[in-house]
């Protein structure tokens, strides 16, 4: 299973990923920023006829606009939670851009060493 996951980190193209994350998040702050700036259009009582079981206009227009609160606090959260999502995933790529970094440098660290044992190694057999 481990094996998969490794693969599968692999095949990512990292380099894009990174490139993308600052554009993700400004796309987030953007829909979350329209998501609470939008108002609802207005409705006028025109469109809403009474139905065929006698309710009233009014009743009717209230429970819409309930119905359309209640999808707009949605709408909120689910903005809220898309920017909550975006800013984590730039944060993850920013870690793994430094883990990548670190990485380079132990690698070049681990080849200057295994250069420098094997000079010591051949200096020493020809001792």
């Amino acid at each position: 299973m481990a094996i998969n996951w490794i693969f599968a980190l692999k095949a990512v193209p990292w380099a894009d990923v990174v490139q993308a994350a600052p554009s993700i998040v400004k796309g987030a702050r953007k829909l979350f920023n329209n998501a609470r700036s939008s108002e609802p259009p207005p409705v006028g009582p025109e469109e809403f006829h009474p139905g065929a079981d006698g309710g009233s206009t009014h009743a009717r227009l209230r429970a819409v606009e309930v119905a359309l609160r209640n999808l707009d606090a949605e709408q909120d959260s689910t903005a809220e939670l898309i920017r909550s999502l975006a800013e984590q995933n730039a944060r993850v790529v920013e870690a793994i851009e430094v883990l990548r970094g670190r990485m380079r440098v132990l690698l070049g660290i681990s080849l200057t060493l295994s250069v420098a044992f094997v000079v010591a190694v051949i200096w020493l057999l020809t001792q």
